[in-house]
């Protein structure tokens, strides 16, 4: 980007010789330097130019009361006077994490009342996969370590993560998946449905996870995991007779089931985790993101009680990390949830915000460039194809990568997946900020149709 502040330049310099950005061409950022977000506030960043940005992805998924709560600042700042740090190995515990266990307790599906705490989401799914394993082998059946994933779904960049997720051009790199990983086809009725119906192509994919089930031998699946609605993937939502079906098959299956919830997880679908919008029952939640708002890293496994009785029975686990549970994001994440819960935020998504956003952003239906627009909660996606009727894409012109630089350019960040769209805003935003953001979005998507017919 061309830049008119010196400091700009000195921080992209320091970029060029110093910094190696994730999910990053590293040669194409270094000639081209990066945008520098320097405060936000509510639901806007600024960059060091002086723009103003309307944050359309709350981060990454995360920061769901807003930017400058000064309440979370406050809570680590006495965390840290009080005590920075400990940690929970060798029989030790703290008052923050074990409060913090309880609120998530309280607030988890019926019959979830036990966490592991991790720094993340990707090490929360690396335990997952740990865990299971760990959890049959205690059962008497260790050969029930396969763990089924779909493509396109999201769970991670770690090698373990990376390997659940079903994205090739990850797995292209480091040789994943890791053995014991398995992938079926994912939910995607625009993309990959066909001359099928929404409801039918639901139900077929969701057969797909019983023919695999079938095909590994029931002797052999340890757990299937999935997001509720698949977020980095495209936001894809699955079709009204997906779960239903997938319901059936797990309980028909002794296998476990894990609800990768650190997009869905703490409001973003209108509830207060996806399990839940969907009625779901998991054996295991894995949870980050929302938990803290963003404000400090911390991620975690939620597990069933029948579950955990079982993992009694176990010995040691031995799993964990030296920031598990840190004191400080604890303090951060319990007041997080304190807000969440007393500003009634996820009741207020749920009535008023939620029908809001998706009322506005149908309304970019009928642009020449959308083939659907499709969104649950605050969670948006934005199909942009070349012709509508047969929901073909553009070849070769990497539209959503366009439409996303207008974005920056114009002050709106939605994030591009492929040629999809997306929008994950904080949980507070307000219907006059909609407003902006589907105005914004409807001047974007008119520069792309104008850049693709110039």
């Amino acid at each position: 980007m061309t830049s008119k502040n010196p400091q700009t330049r000195e921080w992209q310099t320091l970029s060029r010789e110093h910094h190696l950005a994730p999910f990053s061409d590293f040669k194409q950022l270094k000639e081209k330097g990066p945008r520098i977000i320097t405060n936000a506030k509510g639901v806007y960043l600024w960059d060091s130019e002086g723009n103003k940005i309307l944050d359309g992805m709350a981060g990454l998924w995360c920061v769901a009361i807003g930017y400058g709560r000064d309440e979370l600042a406050d809570a680590a700042s006495k965390q840290m006077r009080e005590l920075p740090y400990y940690n929970l190995f060798f029989q030790t515990a703290h008052p923050p994490v074990l409060e913090l266990a309880k609120a998530i307790s309280d607030i988890a599906p019926e019959g979830m009342n036990h966490v592991f705490f991790t720094g993340s989401g990707s090490e929360g799914n690396d335990t997952m996969l740990r865990m299971v394993r760990h959890y049959w082998a205690i059962k008497g059946q260790p050969k029930k370590k396969v763990i089924i994933s779909r493509k396109n779904g999201y769970h991670g960049s770690t090698v373990a993560g990376a390997s659940l997720g079903g994205m090739t051009y990850m797995h292209e790199q480091g040789d994943l998946p890791i053995p014991g990983i398995v992938h079926i086809p994912q939910p995607y009725w625009f993309g990959e449905g066909g001359d099928m119906s929404p409801e039918e192509f639901g139900i077929w994919a969701a057969n797909q996870l019983e023919e695999k089930i079938l095909e590994l031998g029931v002797d052999t699946v340890g757990a299937f995991i999935a997001e509720p609605i698949q977020g980095a993937g495209g936001v894809i939502i699955p079709p009204d007779s997906y779960w239903p079906r997938i319901k059936e098959i797990l309980a028909k299956y002794d296998i476990l089931f894990v609800a990768d919830e650190v997009i869905c997880g703490f409001g973003r679908t209108g509830e207060w985790f996806g399990s839940d919008f969907y009625g779901l029952k998991p054996d295991m939640m894995t949870i980050a993101k929302g938990l803290t708002s963003g404000y400090i890293p911390m991620g975690g496994l939620i597990v069933r009680d029948e579950v955990v009785e079982v993992l009694n029975e176990g010995g040691d686990f031995n799993h964990g990390f030296t920031y598990s549970g840190h004191p400080v994001a604890a303090a951060v994440a319990l007041e997080n949830i304190r807000i969440l819960r007393e500003e009634k935020i996820i009741e207020r998504v749920r009535a008023e915000t939620a029908p809001y956003l998706q009322k506005r952003l149908r309304e970019l239906n009928d642009h020449p460039l959308v083939g659907e627009v499709r969104g649950v909660g605050l969670l948006g996606a934005i199909e942009l194809v070349q012709d509508k009727a047969t929901r073909a894409r553009y070849v070769g012109k990497g539209v959503g990568m366009i439409c996303r630089q207008f974005c920056f350019d114009n002050g709106l960040i939605m994030r591009a997946v492929g040629d999809t769209m997306i929008i994950a805003p904080p949980l507070v935003i307000t219907k006059t900020e909609i407003d902006e953001l589907v105005t914004k979005a409807r001047k974007c998507l008119d520069l792309t149709l104008s850049a693709l017919q110039s």
